[in-house]
């Protein structure tokens, strides 16, 4: 079993930033690719980017492609999600899940945390 929490969620006004963690706890990391998803009031959940077990390989949404970075401390159990010039439209509950073939759908996934609520301002 692997357990993830979310963390650095926050309202910041359009334009700003926000880095988020998720903490691995239960087995290492290393074993699993990693993806950030997101949920909107009134919407499904989305996919926003993965992160390889190895950290070699990415993929983003285009939605935040070029605002938005994932990376992974193997050494620290956590991935991160650095978010830039962030938008209201970017609102959302934003959740990390693991799984040993994590790629863009819900169903490569095996954990996933409760999630960390991002509200950003106009």
């Amino acid at each position: 079993q692997v357990q993830l929490v979310e963390s650095g969620g926050g309202v910041v006004q359009a334009g700003g930033s926000l880095r988020l963690s998720c903490a691995a706890s239960g087995r290492t990391l290393s074993n699993y690719g990693m993806g950030w998803f997101r949920q909107a009031p009134g919407k499904e959940r989305e996919f926003v980017a993965v992160i390889s077990k190895s950290g070699s390989i990415t993929y983003y949404a285009d939605s935040v492609k070029g605002r938005f970075t994932i990376s992974r401390d193997d050494a620290k159990n956590t991935v991160y999600l650095q978010m830039n010039s962030l938008k209201p439209e970017d609102t959302a509950v934003y959740y990390c899940a693991a799984g040993p073939r994590a790629w863009r759908t819900e169903a490569t996934y095996d954990y996933w945390g409760q999630g960390t609520q991002v509200t950003v301002s106009s």
